[in-house]
């Protein structure tokens, strides 16, 4: 089952991001000071969401401050030129918009109002991520899907994804960027 399609099914018969959704703040949500934290998006990404429904108040123009660009930096090592580039101090950049508790305004009952293809490359990579031409994924305590995994490859089988997938939004969000293919 895609791991992004609402279903009416009862509870146990949702996929692990409709189920959290229900039971938690997801990887949806921020903790309420953190929004300078929030991914931004690429001005591709953002017209794909507006082409979807989303209207102007599901976004924010964030400013880049150090702590920002140095989150980017650990995620994106040996770029940090780029990322300053592209981000450059006391710029802004557009990010998802979230209520005053930190959940992202796209978030409903059954998980993001979007559909799979419309969500932001970060949105649908999360918990995954490439590091040193590696997959690997971030722990969160919150995950219903990392919780009824066991690993990498029963995460990617909960979730619907293929490493292949991975690889390519990894490198579909690097390219809506503007940052160069990495090997």
């Amino acid at each position: 089952m895609d791991r992004n399609t609402a279903t009416a099914a009862p509870a146990f018969g949702k996929d692990p991001c409709s189920r959290c959704a229900e039971i938690s703040g997801t990887c949806c949500s921020l903790s309420p000071g953190q929004e300078e934290f929030c991914f931004p998006l690429s001005d591709s990404e953002r017209a794909d969401m507006e082409a979807a429904g989303a209207g102007p108040d599901m976004f924010f123009t964030q400013v880049n401050t150090p702590n920002f660009l140095d989150n980017l930096c650990r995620l994106f090592p040996g770029e940090e030129a780029r990322l300053g580039e592209l981000f450059p101090p006391g710029g802004a950049h557009s990010r998802l918009a979230v209520s005053l508790t930190g959940a992202c305004l796209l978030l409903g009952p059954e998980g993001c109002s979007l559909p799979r293809e419309a969500r932001p490359y970060y949105c649908r990579l999360f918990p995954f991520w490439i590091r040193g031409g590696r997959q690997m994924y971030f722990e969160s305590k919150e995950c219903q899907a990392l919780r009824e995994s066991r690993g990498g490859a029963g995460l990617l089988k909960r979730l619907g994804m293929t490493e292949t997938g991975v690889i390519e939004l990894y490198q579909r969000l690097r390219e809506a960027w503007g940052l160069t293919e990495r090997r």
